[in-house]
């Protein structure tokens, strides 16, 4: 069941992409098992899917040293200062950092703990007062604090509202494509990565430009 679903996510993520014009090799399947067990990670991991993506520190913490040991584990949640070593004993990238004193604790740690973690900014497109994330107006200064250190910043992440219509999803996904570029111009800073798009919007996040989509319930079910 879960590895046909994984197959079948698979397939619609190339397709999307084929019709975007773009090659399906350009975008990134990550795996969002937050909540869900070890066992049915190891079922992903035997169907070939090698990304992970987890919400909370402590349920990664639990998981990956029972995991294979090439699974490639990304924190897509809010990452809390207090818990910044823990993140980067396991996880190979970090989606969520949202300020300069986060990317300043994490290269500090990952200097002392000789890591050198793939991080994104995580901004906060739509503006919805629920959501973490930087405003657009803070990406180029936090871009520029981030060059030199041991996480190597590669690019940016949103969320879109949830259940909001294409119109709206193009404007969050192509606002963050656009601000990327704008930003890599402005700071000489490539920013390759655009992380963005979940099980219910995933086609348009690679119509503009996703390279990783986010994708929990399509592949593993409802939690």
């Amino acid at each position: 069941m879960l590895e046909e679903q994984l197959l079948q996510v698979r397939a619609a993520v190339a397709e999307a992409a084929k019709a975007a014009g773009r090659d399906p090799q350009t975008v990134k399947l990550l795996a969002v098992s937050k909540t869900f067990p070890a066992s049915d990670i190891q079922q992903a991991w035997e169907a070939g899917q090698r990304a992970f993506g987890e919400n909370r520190v402590q349920e990664l913490s639990e998981k990956a040293p029972v995991l294979p040991a090439d699974c490639e584990w990304h924190l897509i949640g809010h990452l809390q200062h207090n818990k910044v070593k823990q993140a980067l004993e396991h996880a190979a990238w970090i989606h969520s950092v949202d300020s300069l004193s986060l990317l300043r604790r994490l290269n500090l740690l990952a200097e002392q703990m000789g890591k050198s973690p793939k991080i994104l900014l995580e901004v906060n497109v739509s503006g919805e007062e629920s959501k973490f994330g930087l405003k657009p107006s803070e990406v180029r200064d936090l871009v520029l604090a981030a060059q030199g250190g041991p996480c190597r910043l590669c690019g940016l992440m949103t969320m879109a509202p949830l259940g909001a219509e294409d119109a709206v999803l193009h404007s969050v996904f192509g606002g963050l494509r656009a601000l990327r570029d704008e930003v890599s111009v402005a700071t000489g800073q490539p920013l390759p990565e655009l992380s963005m798009g979940m099980s219910g919007d995933f086609r348009v996040a690679i119509a503009e430009g996703a390279t990783i989509v986010r994708i929990g319930t399509a592949i593993f079910g409802h939690r």
